[in-house]
């Protein structure tokens, strides 16, 4: 059964498209399972984060479950992606729907692609490696290819084929980590918008910063802060839940607030860092207008020293859907920049780390092999053990139909036709079971095992 990824990525989509198939972890559940609810996918594994959304499947078809994987992204994103006949190839001439015999992969219309087989397997690997990241060898990429595994299989969407491999795939990147210096440096969004933030705000030198959002993202923000030198000023940080936002506004010595405080907060607040998981848009231009236009007629920089000139404020929006809405930039004395500001910031920042690309490369073309190796025994496994047992219980039901004459021979001469008849069947599994093992992972693996499945009814 064929392994397929189809995915989107956030530096190659319109923001607005990507919200639409960003899954938030409230909806994974009921994601899973309308993917794995087709006949046609056995196994599923949603991997979505502010960069990217992916879905990894194992399919009976490769046709009819890509098809009904494009169901599934039709019904996020409406019908303007699809043609008469599921998602249309970016270009016709280059994207052939013909998977070929080892793998590969095609682009899709809307800025989807498709990988099948050992390109779909290597590409998860380089995404856990870090490798296919805004921030070359991002820490944070490894624990979410992690975490969509584990949820996947509480919800009993991945199985024999993708829970190895996920499990390999943490595997490859935490040795991309270990043996090549992928991470050396800056390797977190956390960082980039913290860095992106201080760039435009000039450092941190008496600004009050105020983080949105306790989560992941939002601690890890806070965790990018406390190692600044130039953190002069006060972090707020606001969240719905008072115990967490209290524990991770501690990291900087920080002041906990609710989100009902948000309006204050946001009156005095010279940068603002927002990364909820609120999958809607929570800070209009309507909601926003009246607070920086009465940070404006104040003229904060009037007021305090480290105050940004003029009222101004910068607004790092992190969230995946955005938390705030781009009409926003609008309003006078206002600097907004979301996520693909951050990823264009991580990318300019990345030049350094690229030359350890090429020994990542290398080291997932080894990790690659070896997993075709390991799976490759893990699917020959069951149908020659199948083969086995069949041949076994035919042996013993002969045996016992010719029980009554063999109660006359001696113990010896019992003995011996036992031998001989285990050994007769172990000579005639043989061949069959070598070539299946060897075959075993490939095209020609498939259809042998197929054909010992018909011939001997397994």
């Amino acid at each position: 059964m064929p392994v397929v990824v189809v995915g989107v990525h956030e530096r190659d989509t319109p923001l607005e498209l990507f919200e639409k198939v960003a899954v938030s972890e409230r909806d994974l559940p009921k994601m899973l399972k309308e993917l794995t609810d087709s006949p046609q996918v056995s196994e599923a594994v949603v991997l979505s984060t502010c960069m990217r959304t992916e879905i990894y499947a194992v399919v009976e078809r490769f046709h009819d479950g890509l098809s009904d994987i494009e169901g599934w992204i039709r019904g996020r994103t409406g019908d303007s992606l699809f043609g008469p006949h599921g998602l249309e190839p970016a270009d016709p001439a280059e994207g052939e729907r013909r998977p070929e015999a080892g793998g590969g992969s095609f682009e899709l219309g809307g800025s989807f692609v498709c990988w099948y087989d050992d390109a779909a397997v290597l590409h998860l690997f380089e995404v856990a490696a870090g490798i296919d990241s805004p921030v070359l060898g991002e820490g944070e990429v490894l624990r979410q290819v992690r975490d969509a595994a584990e949820q996947a299989r509480a919800e009993q969407a991945a199985g024999p084929v993708l829970g190895p491999l996920f499990r390999h795939a943490v595997e490859a990147g935490k040795r991309a980590r270990t043996e090549t210096a992928i991470q050396r440096g800056t390797t977190s969004l956390a960082h980039a918008v913290v860095e992106l933030a201080a760039d435009h705000a000039l450092g941190f030198d008496g600004r009050r910063v105020l983080v949105i959002g306790a989560g992941e993202m939002g601690a890890g923000i806070v965790k990018a802060l406390s190692g600044r030198s130039d953190l002069t000023g006060e972090v707020v940080v606001a969240n719905r839940g008072a115990d967490r936002a209290r524990s991770v506004a501690d990291l900087v010595a920080g002041r906990a607030v609710s989100l009902d405080a948000l309006p204050d907060e946001l009156e005095v607040a010279d940068v603002v860092l927002t990364s909820t998981a609120a999958g809607d848009v929570i800070f209009s231009r309507e909601r926003l207008e009246p607070i920086f236009h009465r940070r404006v007629r104040l003229g904060r920089d009037a007021q305090r020293g480290g105050a940004l000139p003029g009222g101004k404020v910068v607004i790092v929006d992190a969230a995946v859907p955005r938390d705030v809405d781009p009409a926003v930039a609008g309003i006078p004395g206002v600097e907004l920049l979301d996520v693909e500001d951050v990823r264009r910031y991580a990318e300019e920042q990345m030049a350094s780390r690229a030359a350890e690309v090429p020994a990542v490369r290398t080291l997932l073309a080894e990790e690659l092999e070896r997993y075709r190796t390991t799976a490759a025994g893990r699917l020959a496994a069951p149908v020659i053990a199948a083969l086995r047992d069949r041949s076994e219980a035919v042996r013993q039901a002969e045996l016992d139909r010719y029980a009554a004459r063999l109660g006359t021979m001696d113990p010896a001469d019992r003995e011996l036709v036992e031998t001989l008849t285990r050994r007769l069947v172990a000579k005639l599994l043989h061949d069959p079971t070598v070539r299946v093992k060897d075959a075993a992972g490939s095209p020609r693996g498939e259809r042998l095992a197929e054909a010992l499945r018909a011939l001997f009814d397994l």
